[in-house]
């Protein structure tokens, strides 16, 4: 907005002296306060410490931006007067002009955009709007504009705080401040004067009396109505007139010495002057200059003045947005830590979140990027990578463990643990990434996803159940697409070409045209038409029949429950699908190569391509058949639009979390998303001048032992993103290390035998094998190890020692004993310490393989380096398989093993580090949207089935609250 003390010409130093020459005598002794000269040793104190600012950090740029309705001329050259001033000091203008007749509301809404635009510093609507705006609705336009941004200081929460001796506005309107500025340089002291105010508008005189009044000056101040005006200004040492009157003031009211400072604009007519008029003050000067001490000519005393501190204002509103926006601060969550550890979802329920908002708020995220799904979990929009492309990723560190047992390890817990370790305890940027849980084991197996103990995700019933429903996204698109199948393959069955052609290209209105994924089809069958009269009939057979094989198909319904009954169906049996039967499956819904894709892509271009370049089958010519050949691949992305956003959640503590995909590792990758560890990474980034304090942590969990998440994150997961990770943690427990060094088989419901819960160094130490081995297994990938020991309240310390230097002497770079379980972040403070030490300098990370390499060969690479097989052996079945997707050209895919968990064999009783054994390759599949191909070894199941007593037994809901009950 325009504050009333601006002007159209700035006068020299030189002219000053002339002009106050021609209007006094010899006699004067005012001496003239030269706005112009101080304006611009602002300007160029601005100017320099925008230069400072950039020397740090390159990508700071204050912007100011005006609003402006209309082309009125005074308004016009205002804003051209701050824009010039803006280029001197480097400060980026920006200039938007609106119709004179645009509305209030209209206005108000290209000022909301101003202030959700984070490149924007400072925001000033320039005033008037035009005649149909009358005061109420300009007071609208000018509270809309942030007080953050409000470099006018013309918000009422600026002008309030203004008025309060007990706080301080963010903005001082400009005006005022130049007044402050011109008193405070002549030296006068302004405490214990007696100050007179002309003028009482909310642009100068009201907030110019609470600046002085602020500054212990004895303040009167006057306005049109204010009686015997005269005699008040004669007792004043102060005079501030910003009344609007010409020359309304005579030399005669003022104190001998006073100080005189003439906001007025004022033109009076003068047939001397070209324009037929003369700009003068409230003051009159000539008269004034023989009384005062101190005056302000006009022009060139307060205009240049609001002008520079216009400037000085924006540069403060961008240091300080900056800082903001560099923030990061975490506001902890108190935990209410009890000896005997309830169980989890009593912990759970026994905590309450922040409000998801506040959570973004504090990490980074702004408004506009956050999308709530109730109060505690939201879905961050992907435009976030856009705007902080230019930060360095922070940290990125790979959570895994040993090879699981019945008895846990506790990786979950761990990596939320050291999460709330790094950012509740250190106070550093942390973020933990990890997928959502499938509802086959929430209800299956009694056991979660979201940590355990004092180290959870909350609300850890949202968590486990259906999240923001991305899993249902999942399972209609790969439904939608074996419905899709099924349904071509019975219309090709029982129409001929020509009715087939005629109903996959119709007749609109005497017209038919392809559809435009119908010609990445034609592509793909090198027909170079695009009129669909124009095919030939062997072209139309070409292009209509998939000619599916039925032998071939690979594609299966899913589900997200545990359905044991479901591996193996027979479909088609009413009698309206006219006999096309056929035999298939369902997989567990995680299982599906959607999810995978979900975990995998990049952007939702590449999701689209990905889902497209799915093979359901293979064609009796031998050719791969995709979605895009069945037509359904635009609308599997549609299906999952909003699934493509990473869930943010938080911890017990109140550190974010980022919940996104679910794949399983034994069948799939077995890894969160990309793109929320890209997310994530960028939040925690740094930017250009950061020092190595400010650099925050990413914790990705990958599924399983090292031999499964881990090295799939690797080999397949690092691949497509490109990151490369500076750790990986390993998580270990007492008991787990002593079944696989020969302790007794757990049977659930029975007691744990003593091996498990009193000290046994022996078998300890046999079991420490396997942590040696994946620890090894680590150094292969070129990543450090720190291995957490995560202790149980039965360890011994000759145990927790025992495995401690059992890691070392394995070529841990660290070892560390963790009690996040009972203590929460506290309890992983060392193992905190640990990973911010080992993370210092780069990763030498590199791949285990080359994906150049034939099929065969990366699998046994695979099984030889990180199992620690003697070989492979591919069935008949495989080795077709392979030599199919080598002819497809498929062969350059990463390899995904399936394969159970419970060993670094194919067979779960060979615990340890089992030698001497060949992996069975029973088949070999492809998902080629998600971008590998997956062996699956043994009896692998990708349906898992419910057991005699699942843990559904136990869940329910309390009918007075509504909370769940039960759940873990």
């Amino acid at each position: 907005m325009q504050p009333v003390a601006a002007f159209r010409r700035i006068l020299s130093p030189n002219h000053l002296r002339t002009m106050a020459t021609a209007t006094s005598n010899a006699e004067a002794t005012a001496k003239i306060i030269d706005g112009t000269a101080l304006a611009k040793s602002i300007r160029s104190d601005v100017a320099a410490r925008i230069k400072s600012m950039q020397e740090k950090f390159p990508r700071f740029q204050p912007q100011l931006a005006i609003v402006q309705a209309g082309e009125r001329p005074d308004s016009s050259t205002y804003v051209r007067m701050k824009a010039k001033a803006a280029e001197e000091v480097g400060i980026k203008f920006r200039h938007i002009t609106i119709p004179a007749e645009t509305t209030v509301e209209d206005v108000v809404d290209v000022v909301q955009k101003l202030n959700s635009d984070e490149n924007v510093s400072g925001i000033l609507v320039q005033l008037p709007l035009g005649d149909h705006v009358k005061a109420d609705g300009e007071r609208l336009v000018t509270e809309a504009i942030s007080p953050e941004k409000d470099v006018d200081g013309f918000h009422a929460y600026n002008i309030g705080h203004l008025s309060s001796r007990a706080s301080v506005p963010l903005f001082a309107p400009c005006t005022p401040s130049a007044v402050v500025r011109l008193l405070e340089s002549t030296g006068v002291p302004i405490a214990g004067t007696n100050t007179v105010v002309l003028g009482r508008s909310d642009i100068v005189g009201s907030p110019v009396a609470s600046m002085l009044r602020n500054r212990d000056a004895t303040v009167t101040q006057c306005h049109s109505r204010t009686k015997n005006i005269e005699s008040i200004v004669k007792n004043a040492d102060i005079v501030v007139s910003a009344i609007g009157k010409p020359e309304f003031v005579k030399g005669s009211w003022l104190k001998p010495g006073a100080v005189v400072i003439d906001v007025g604009i004022n033109y009076i007519p003068d047939s001397t002057k070209k324009s037929g008029q003369r700009l003068v003050g409230d003051i009159e000067f000539s008269s004034a200059l023989e009384v005062a001490s101190y005056i302000t000519p006009v022009p060139g005393g307060v205009g240049p003045m609001t002008v520079a501190m216009l400037m000085d204002n924006t540069l403060q509103s961008a240091v300080r947005l900056w800082e903001k926006s560099r923030e990061r601060k975490i506001k902890p969550l108190k935990l209410n830590i009890l000896e005997n550890v309830p169980s989890d979802i009593e912990i759970a329920m026994a905590q309450t979140p922040k409000p998801v908002a506040h959570l973004a708020q504090e990490i980074g995220i702004l408004p506009d990027e956050l999308e709530s799904y109730g109060k505690y979990k939201a879905k961050v929009d992907l435009s976030l990578l856009k705007r902080l492309e230019h930060r360095k990723d922070g940290k990125y560190i790979i959570v895994s463990g040993i090879t699981p047992t019945p008895l846990g390890e506790g990786k979950s817990t761990t990596t939320i643990g050291l999460a709330q370790a790094l950012g509740a305890e250190l106070g550093r940027p942390a973020f933990a990434c990890v997928r959502q849980p499938s509802q086959g084991p929430t209800f299956g197996i009694k056991g979660g996803a979201a940590g355990g103990g004092y180290s959870q995700v909350i609300p850890m019933d949202e968590f486990n159940l259906h999240l923001t429903g991305d899993i249902h996204a999942v399972t209609a698109a790969n439904n939608l697409l074996a419905a899709a199948l099924d349904a071509r393959i019975f219309h090709e069955g029982t129409q001929s070409d020509k009715a087939l052609y005629s109903r996959l290209v119709p007749s609109k209105k005497g017209k038919r045209e392809f559809a435009p994924l119908m010609f990445k089809r034609l592509k793909k069958l090198g027909i170079d038409k695009t009129d669909p009269n124009s095919l030939t009939p062997e072209e139309i057979t070409r292009f209509a029949r998939l000619d599916v094989d039925l032998n071939t198909i690979t594609w299966n319904r899913v589900l997200d429950t545990n359905d044991r009954f479901l591996r193996k169906i027979t479909i088609g049996q009413n009698s309206t699908e006219q006999g096309h039967e056929r035999v298939t499956g369902f997989d567990i819904a995680v299982a599906s190569e959607c999810m995978a894709i979900l975990a995998l892509t990049t952007s939702l271009g590449d999701m689209r391509e990905r889902l497209g370049a799915m093979v359901v089958a293979t064609s009796k010519q031998g050719d791969p058949i995709t979605a895009d050949d069945l037509g359904v691949a635009g609308s599997l992305a549609v299906l999952m639009k909003d699934a493509i956003k990473p869930n943010l959640m938080q911890t017990l503590q109140g550190t974010p979390v980022f919940v996104h995909a679910g794949p399983f590792a034994n069948i799939a990758h077995g890894n969160s998303s990309i793109l929320a560890d890209r997310v994530a990474l960028k939040l925690a980034g740094t930017e250009e001048g950061d020092g190595p304090e400010r650099v925050g942590y990413v914790l990705t969990e990958g599924g399983f032992g090292a031999d499964m998440g881990m090295e799939k994150f690797c080999n397949i997961k690092c691949r497509v993103s490109g990151l490369k990770p500076d750790a990986t943690v390993i998580v270990a427990t007492t008991r787990a290390l002593k079944m696989h060094g020969g302790g007794p088989d757990v049977t659930p419901g029975k007691p744990l035998h003593d091996t498990y819960t009193k000290e046994d160094l022996v078998t300890l130490k046999e079991g420490c094998k396997n942590l040696a081995k994946h620890i090894e297994n680590s150094r292969k990938f070129g990543v450090k190890a720190i291995v957490a020991i995560n202790q149980f309240s039965s360890d011994t310390p000759a145990e927790l020692e025992l495995v401690r230097q059992e890691a070392l002497s394995a070529g841990a770079d660290a070892a560390v004993v963790s009690n996040h379980w009972a203590e929460g972040g506290a309890g992983a403070r060392a193992l905190a310490e640990a990973v911010i030490a080992i993370c210092e300098g780069p990763s030498d990370f590199k791949f285990l393989y080359d994906v150049n390499l034939p099929i065969e060969n990366k699998i046994d690479i695979i099984a030889k380096e990180i199992y620690g097989a003697d070989g492979i052996e591919l069935s008949e079945a495989a080795r077709t398989q392979v030599d199919t997707y080598t002819r497809q050209g498929y062969s350059n895919l990463p390899i995904c093993m399936a394969k159970t968990q419970y060993s670094f064999s194919h067979d779960p009783k060979l615990k340890g580090v089992p030698t001497g054994f060949t992996l069975p390759i029973r088949s070999v599949r492809l998902s080629a949207g998600a971008g590998f191909l997956y062996p699956i070894l043994g009896d692998m199941q990708t349906m898992p089935g419910l057991g005699t007593r699942p843990g559904f037994w136990e869940v329910g809901l309390d009918p007075e609250s509504g909370r769940v009950i039960g759940l873990f």
